[in-house]
């Protein structure tokens, strides 16, 4: 996860962002963490999500949430069936729910990096939460990737969880170390993560679970 940690400065800019702080989700046990050699590699490989929620990795049965209606059906592009066998940055760039998530982890460089991983959870705000901040300020952001590096990775666990997993860790760590702990509060349905609510969980990728919610998670809010 070399690629993936940043360090204390890199937090004390993104602290200084006025974002929303938010989280949500709900997920079972995990599997292994993932390793630090990222690849440049971004093809979609043919395998496709594994079931179990005992080791972390969830099928499309296991997906829930309001905003699981708004994804294409059968294997258009989006959809559940063509996610489930990408890795998570590729499957996320077919997402309708995350076209703004996609931009800003484009503009930071870390595509290869996250389809990389082995084993990760995801908390992808959908793009309400980043249209929160106005369309200038994204730019802004978008622009400084030294700044919203450290903010995406706050939105990561490098370890693989479903929703009863979540629920059952309580608080988690995200490879924003300097960020703080993220909070898993509540059950089923109405789980947050650091108060945000989950629109779509328990998406399945290839290398990650995927919880998308309904706010931009701030680092250093549950210090």
């Amino acid at each position: 996860m070399r690629n993936l940690r940043i360090a204390g400065i890199g937090l004390t800019a993104a602290a200084a962002l006025t974002l929303t702080a938010c989280g949500s989700s709900d997920s079972a046990s995990s599997s292994s963490s993932s390793t630090p050699a990222p690849s440049s590699s971004m093809a979609a490989p043919s395998s496709s999500a594994a079931s179990g929620s005992a080791d972390g990795v969830t099928t499309n049965a296991d997906v829930f949430g309001p905003a699981c209606s708004q994804l294409p059906q059968g294997s258009a592009p989006g959809s559940l069936d063509s996610m489930g066998p990408q890795p998570v940055a590729s499957a996320a760039s077919t997402n309708p729910l995350l076209t703004k998530l996609v931009a800003a982890v484009k503009a930071t460089n870390l595509v290869d990096t996250l389809n990389s991983q082995q084993a990760i959870t995801v908390f992808a705000p959908a793009d309400p939460a980043f249209a929160a901040l106005g369309d200038a300020k994204f730019a802004e952001l978008a622009g400084k990737p030294a700044e919203l590096a450290p903010i995406l990775q706050y939105h990561v666990v490098g370890k693989r969880y479903d929703a009863k997993g979540l629920e059952s860790a309580g608080t988690l760590e995200s490879l924003n170390t300097a960020g703080g702990p993220l909070k898993i509060e509540g059950s089923g349905e109405n789980m947050t993560v650091n108060g945000a609510k989950i629109l779509c969980g328990n998406i399945p990728t290839k290398n990650a679970t995927v919880f998308v919610i309904d706010k931009v998670l701030t680092p250093g809010t549950n210090k």
